[in-house]
């Protein structure tokens, strides 16, 4: 018998599974392939609630909490683990390459300095003695100091042995198949012949998490948005900071590769890479940095983001199941978002205290389609 059971091994899952099991809950954590190899595995690690975000909102807040909640546990983390999750704080640039780009890039640039967040405005000449090798195409660029990126797969990694150290039950290769329920509860999880009982479950199956939740005849609409993207090397990396441009990213790691990425694309549960998505990036890629048409392509890679209609995460009690709490849907921010997701839903579960998770994120947001 647990306390949790977390359906999910992605960073969210093992971010919550890690914090549930630091406060004390017995957490068992099933995933259905190997932990952190799905949307996980596909991302880029980058660190960007204020580059990406549109506007103001819930999503930046709850971004921004996020970002500066990470130091610490890179710490925590790397005093527990002994591995490197290459934490680099080190600033993103965002570039543009004509006026009408500047022309949004001064708005949101106006707003971001209202709020007073340091950020800075640099032309195109200046951009390019900031970052030598980019293309005297760019009209303008904002530099933002404070956000970054981090190894994915290591935090990831970093977060499962920590929450397994802390007593967590990790069951990989077990597909949820179907639930137990009794008094409006559910009472155990379903894995073929085997059952988990427990007294809470958190959904955290990324882009699976829609198809899990019709198990129960819940509505928790999440749908696979698939974003391919490719990894650059063969030379000196090129670039020492995360260029993001009109129409994708760099990101330099610390093997001496540059990720490209990414597509978006709502093709279902199709994990798998196109030439067209192939060739797009690496156009990117050279449009951004010239010098990448020297590069060889080293591997290419496709993942399912979780995606919501709001785009905004799913993350609170299911209203027809007040024990299933969701925590999905972070689409491309994952990486940031789930460690304080985790942190949320451990807080909400073991001391009944909402009041980390923003009201926008709940699940009773969304009304269920009429059954026919």
């Amino acid at each position: 018998m647990s306390d949790v059971v977390v359906i999910g091994g992605g960073i969210v899952g093992c971010a919550c599974a890690y914090e549930l099991a630091k406060a004390g809950a017995k957490v068992t954590l099933l995933e259905y392939g190997k932990t952190g190899m799905q949307a996980t595995n596909a991302a880029a690690g980058m660190l960007a609630p204020l580059i990406e975000s549109p506007g103001p909102g819930p999503m930046l807040e709850f971004g921004l909490r996020a970002l500066r909640a990470y130091p610490a546990l890179i710490d925590e983390l790397q005093g527990q683990c002994d591995l490197d999750i290459e934490f680099r704080p080190h600033g993103i640039l965002k570039v543009v390459f004509d006026d009408p780009g500047m022309l949004d890039l001064r708005r949101r640039f106006g707003w971001q300095r209202e709020f007073g967040f340091p950020i800075d405005w640099l032309d195109g000449e200046t951009c390019r003695e900031f970052e030598p090798r980019l293309s005297p195409r760019i009209a303008a660029g904002v530099f933002s100091a404070e956000e970054g990126g981090v190894n994915n797969q290591m935090l990831a990694m970093a977060l499962e042995r920590a929450a397994v150290a802390r007593g967590a039950d990790l069951r990989i290769h077990t597909r949820v198949t179907g639930f137990a329920t009794g008094g409006g509860r559910i009472t155990s999880v379903r894995s073929g012949e085997e059952s988990f009982a427990c007294d809470t479950i958190v959904l955290a199956a990324g882009a699976r998490s829609g198809k899990v939740a019709a198990l129960l005849r819940a509505y928790v609409p999440v749908r696979p948005i698939r974003g391919q993207m490719i990894a650059l090397g063969g030379m000196s990396a090129p670039i020492r900071h995360i260029v993001w441009g009109p129409g994708g990213y760099l990101v330099p790691r610390a093997n001496g590769l540059v990720f490209a990425g990414a597509t978006v694309e709502d093709v279902g549960f199709r994990r798998r890479t196109t030439n067209a998505g192939i060739h797009g990036l690496r156009r990117m890629a050279e449009d951004l940095v010239p010098q990448f048409r020297a590069a060889t392509l080293h591997f290419d890679w496709a993942g399912l983001r979780p995606g919501t209609p709001d785009a905004l995460p799913i993350i609170g009690p299911v209203p027809e199941w007040p024990n299933l709490i969701a925590a999905t849907g972070h689409f491309r921010n994952g990486i940031l978002l789930g460690p304080l997701t985790g942190a949320v839903i451990a807080r909400a579960i073991t001391a009944g205290d909402w009041s980390g998770v923003p009201p926008e994120f709940s699940p009773a947001r969304f009304t269920p389609p009429k059954r026919r």
